[in-house]
């Protein structure tokens, strides 16, 4: 009977090699080579071997086998020509043949033929002098291209042409780096050089579904009532392949589903806790103890009063607290290290000499960019992965995650958004000098909008106002939306207090027409929280923008909120907040994967009190935070913009 069962695991197993041959083939890795030479030996992306082999991102050692998944790519044409160079005679020998010939001399049978045409009518005899044509055969192979350009049709999102194209959406998204998250009609991006029968049609008496993290055949039974039979029925290349995350999977219309799940929703990785094991992190911070005045009380709260960072560090720290003390009600297990940084890269280069940091599973910090800068580099040497509370443009090293989102990654997000906007009449960029690059970005994506400068002097300094006047003569009836670009509070007193002023209900009688207006900006800062700037002003806007935290309201009840006014008597700030949400994070995606580099894939979105992480990828670097939130003023509040569900309404836009 055993044997029996070892006969059988046996023949299954050389089934599934069988089958596993035709979809993947193994490259032993010679000295020198790199994914990149690699993938273009094999007609893949360099994303494509590294979902097969994630332990190659640690770098390739010679020897080592990879597994390459079958091109999608099509063959390049291969073309050889032969170019005569001479002869050269030989004497026939007993039982020689043409085909025993042409074989040694590594020609045809009909070239010998060619060039001794008595054979033609002769079979070949002992003692035969033929002339043997020499050749120079050059062999030219057709460059193929891993991707080609395709451009955006009518309504095509990303996960309908990663459909269409057989890949996830994560994987058009590594092929197109700089792609803004809503695509729009006429943009050229790339794809997958397939051919045009193995492109995908999209079918609207269907609805599509986008696998998320961790479902396996069984959830989606249990989701969609689709068992795995049924779902490889529609979806040829699904039984070779198997379930992605990411992957599009077409399925008899569902009404629930509708046209295809392009969002993702954020997990909540308390309930993927898998790891129980204790977890090593540390933290580094430019507390700047050395510089504190320990003599007495007074002189404690001065230095603490006068040191920006120490401020910074204290309150992220708090945060930090808070956040080891709801991972242990989860069981979690942790070892903390905390460090000073001094805010000096010397000091950085020490606490790393001096210390087990190879072994660490993740490091915070430290603040500033060039201790950041030195530690990443330091930890690089070890594969530890070092995340960056809040810095940005950082260098992404392959084991930097930059939690922080980007000010492009604002700035894009807001532009993708307005223009989803309906109903914009008319489109104004207000803006000053200074800002005059970001104002001219924005003309090339609203090539109809009108801009207009702040007043300078007459030494062209900017003065930091406009006129009434030369707003009103830019409005149209209906909704105007406008961008207003600056740093400088007085000039957004200045001109959201006249937009505000400038918003007109409809009246037949005297012949006015309705003219709404709604505020954005691509660099919220801190010149529209000004003491001059009005919230009643930006709330009759509906002043909206991209932000990398949403902001807490009253109301609203949060545990953290009240068990932080508790414990330290005072509201948590930005700081405390964001030092529980990243230490949460990164905890949490530590015990619900094999490690923070698979966590991007198998958790892509998380989310907290205010901060939420989706991390992508750079093709050759680190990881960078990909997630905003889009915010808006709403009856002297900020409240959450959803850019899918919600329809701006005309009538809510510039109201009183």
């Amino acid at each position: 009977m055993i044997k029996f069962f070892s006969v059988v695991c046996l023949a299954f197993l050389f089934s599934i090699n069988t089958a596993n041959a035709q979809n993947y083939k193994t490259h032993k890795v010679k000295e020198g080579e790199t994914i990149e030479s690699i993938s273009k030996q094999y007609l893949v992306t360099p994303f494509d071997i590294y979902k097969l082999n994630p332990d190659a991102k640690k770098g390739l050692k010679p020897n080592t086998l990879l597994i390459i998944p079958k091109s999608k790519v099509p063959e390049p044409k291969v073309t050889i020509t032969k170019e005569l160079q001479g002869f050269k005679t030989h004497k026939t020998r007993r039982k020689e043949t043409l085909y025993s010939l042409a074989k040694e001399y590594n020609i045809t049978e009909d070239d010998i033929k060619k060039y001794n045409t008595y054979l033609y009518s002769n079979t070949l005899g002992k003692g035969d002098k033929l002339q043997i044509p020499i050749f120079k055969t050059t062999r030219t192979v057709e460059t193929v291209e891993l991707t080609m350009p395709y451009t955006v049709l009518p309504k095509e999102g990303k996960w309908r042409i990663a459909y269409k194209f057989g890949i996830s959406v994560a994987e058009l998204e590594a092929l197109n780096p700089e792609m803004n998250d809503v695509l729009q009609e006429g943009e050229v991006i790339n794809v997958p050089n397939i051919h045009k029968d193995e492109q995908k049609q999209f079918d609207d008496q269907y609805s599509y579904y986008k696998v998320l993290p961790k479902e396996g055949f069984y959830r989606l039974k249990l989701k969609l009532g689709l068992d795995q039979d049924q779902l490889e029925a529609l979806n040829p290349g699904l039984k070779e392949s198997g379930l992605k995350m990411g992957m599009i999977l077409k399925i008899p219309y569902n009404e629930a589903i509708g046209a295809g799940e392009e969002l993702a929703n954020a997990i909540d990785l308390t309930d993927s806790i898998s790891d129980f094991k204790t977890k090593h992190i540390a933290v580094m911070l430019p507390f700047r103890l050395n510089r504190v005045n320990y003599d007495s009380i007074s002189g404690t709260k001065l230095s603490i009063k006068n040191d920006p960072y120490l401020n910074v560090s204290l309150d992220f720290h708090s945060g930090i607290l808070m956040a080891i003390d709801s991972l242990k009600t989860l069981g979690i297990s942790l070892k903390v290290d905390v460090y000073d940084t001094k805010y000096q890269v010397s000091e950085v280069a020490d606490i790393i000499r001096n210390h087990d940091f190879e072994h660490m599973d993740a490091v915070i910090g430290p603040l500033t960019p060039n201790n950041f800068e030195k530690a990443s580099s330091e930890l690089r040497l070890y594969n530890v992965p070092i995340i960056s509370p809040i810095g940005e443009n950082l260098q992404l090293y392959d084991n930097v995650f930059e939690s922080r989102p980007s000010a492009s990654i604002l700035k894009d997000k807001t532009i993708a958004y307005i223009k989803t906007v309906p109903d914009v009449n008319n489109t104004i960029i207000i803006s000053d000098s200074k800002n005059a690059t970001i104002a001219n970005e924005l003309q090339q994506d609203f090539p109809h909008a009108r801009h207009l400068y702040s007043k300078q002097n007459k030494d062209g300094v900017d003065e930091n106002y406009v006129l009434i006047d030369d707003v009103a003569h830019m409005l149209k009836p209906g909704l105007n939306m406008v961008f207003l670009e600056t740093q400088d509070d007085g000039f957004v007193s200045n001109v959201t207090s006249i937009l505000n002023s400038l918003i007109q209900k409809e009246d037949l009688e005297e012949k006015k027409p309705e003219i709404k207006i709604m505020l954005t900006t691509t660099n919220e800062n801190s010149a529209f929280k000004g003491d001059e700037v009005s919230n009643e002003h930006l709330s009759n806007l509906q002043f909206t923008y991209a932000s990398m935290s949403k902001t807490q309201n009253a109301d609203n009840n949060n545990s953290f909120v009240e068990k932080y006014k508790k414990l330290y008597n005072t509201p948590p700030n930005k700081y405390a907040i964001r030092g529980f949400d990243l230490t949460m994070d990164i905890v949490l995606r530590l015990v619900s994967s094999e490690n923070l580099y698979k966590s991007v894939n198998e958790s892509p979105l998380t989310e907290y009190v205010e901060n939420k992480f989706e991390y992508k990828k750079k093709l050759f670097g680190g990881y960078f935070n990909d997630s905003v939130y889009l915010v808006k003023y709403q009856d002297l509040r900020i409240v959450e913009v959803n850019p899918v569900n919600e329809s701006v309404s005309a009538e809510a836009i510039g109201g009183f």
